[in-house]
């Protein structure tokens, strides 16, 4: 069988072709058909947790260490490196072939079947303005993924799967904008679509454009966090002499997901509290310590991600943190969300504007915008997307599926 894999920075999906010819996400997690992409190597047990249950686990305080936001990773120098479980070293690429693992196996479990062809998604630029990075981060996706027992793989941008699942439902053709804002990278692309267009063995001509920017949800979490959060432990505070402002790196780590665990080491707990002693309010670094020492650091990623997610209806929210020694309660408003991210915002609107120039195209030509991507719902994102397009029609996909439905029907394409 084949199936079409999105393995994501925050979400993932696994999709197969269903009796019925049409494209259907497989169950991963007790019927769910998203899986967080986080893993949770439970030290007690001696057991590596997937999805929610590493989320869980990790919560309730059990021995062990959360990994999320992998995918980005790849391409970059951390990729190469090894990081400690236990008495063992591991490559992260190795870490994301045991996630991938796991969903393989699944997804076999789900259709009976054993899944050897696969086409997964990327995205248009895994990392900015560096090619040769870019097509590292592939072959490391593709190392990870063959070495779970996938004998073909093929890769599809994220944006055009999203635009062959969106396809199924036109009735006439369109120039759709699709614009994906997943975990850690946005990507955009102008292709045209139609009834007898899906039916083409090749598309390749359709596509007239694509674009992208490693900007995500997991920047907006790291952002809303350096705004609003990580003043309160300390970050922009100066010494007591007034000379300097405090380290900013340890709190830029802290708030990126990915980052996080770098800092549970003895040498960067030494180098905090030797930053306290010079700081001129030292109770908010000891709370930053508080948090490091009990590995509580995706704990408070995750309140500052609840909140930001919050913030898509209501007005005001609050970050509510609940650690072993210290809580921290930080309100949040959607306007101080949307000024954390005036700048990304901003290169979003850059690079939309390259896939049309790209294209050849002004912004009233497109006539739908295709939505995929949990960030899509910001509403500061939204207000200036009906800004630039207001003629435009808004579809708004399977924010989480829509992408692995598309990739399916490529491998069917590509493969059946």
């Amino acid at each position: 069988m084949f199936c079409g894999l999105d393995f994501g920075t925050s979400n993932s999906t696994l999709a197969a072709i269903g009796a019925d010819g049409g494209p259907t996400l497989l169950p991963l997690e007790s019927g769910q058909r998203t899986v967080p992409s986080a893993l949770f190597f439970d030290f007690s047990a001696n057991d590596m947790l997937i999805g929610r249950a590493a989320q869980a686990a990790y919560m309730s305080g059990a021995d062990g260490r959360l990994m999320r936001a992998l995918k980005s990773i790849l391409g970059s120098s951390l990729a190469s490196e090894k990081t400690r479980i236990k008495a063992r070293l591991l490559p992260f690429v190795d870490i994301i072939g045991l996630f991938v693992a796991e969903l393989k196996r699944r997804g076999e479990t789900a259709t009976g079947a054993p899944l050897g062809q696969v086409v997964a998604g990327r995205p248009v630029h895994f990392v900015d303005g560096d090619e040769a990075a870019d097509q590292l981060a592939q072959q490391q996706l593709e190392a990870a993924i063959r070495a779970q027992g996938f004998a073909e793989i093929a890769f599809q941008f994220e944006p055009i799967a999203a635009a062959l699942d969106y396809e199924r439902q036109v009735a006439d053709e369109e120039l759709g904008l699709v614009i994906d804002l997943g975990g850690g990278t946005s990507d955009f692309s102008i292709v045209r679509v139609s009834p007898e267009r899906a039916r083409a063995a090749e598309r390749q001509g359709d596509i007239l454009a694509a674009a992208g920017v490693h900007i995500g949800g997991t920047d907006f979490d790291r952002l809303l966090s350096l705004a609003r959060v990580m003043p309160r432990l300390g970050y922009r505070t100066e010494t007591a002499d007034g000379k300097r402002p405090l380290p900013s790196g340890p709190y830029y780590d802290l708030a990126t997901w990915h980052r996080i665990n770098q800092l549970y080491t003895p040498q960067m707990l030494a180098e905090l509290r030797s930053t306290a002693r010079e700081a001129a309010q030292p109770e908010r670094v000891e709370e930053m310590i508080s948090i490091i020492a009990h590995r509580e650091g995706h704990r408070l990623a995750a309140a500052v991600e609840a909140a930001k997610i919050t913030l898509t209806d209501d007005e005001r929210a609050i970050v509510t943190f609940v650690g072993e020694e210290i809580e921290l309660d930080v309100p949040v408003t959607r306007a101080q969300l949307a000024h954390a991210l005036t700048r990304s915002i901003e290169r979003i609107e850059e690079t939309i504007g390259e896939t049309l120039r790209r294209a050849g195209l002004t912004a009233a030509r497109i006539d739908t915008l295709i939505l995929t991507g949990g960030s899509t719902r910001i509403p500061a994102i939204m207000a200036r997307l009906h800004g630039l397009f207001p003629d435009a029609r808004f579809v708004e996909t399977d924010a989480f599926g829509s992408v692995g439905l598309g990739l399916a029907l490529d491998a069917r394409r590509k493969f059946g």
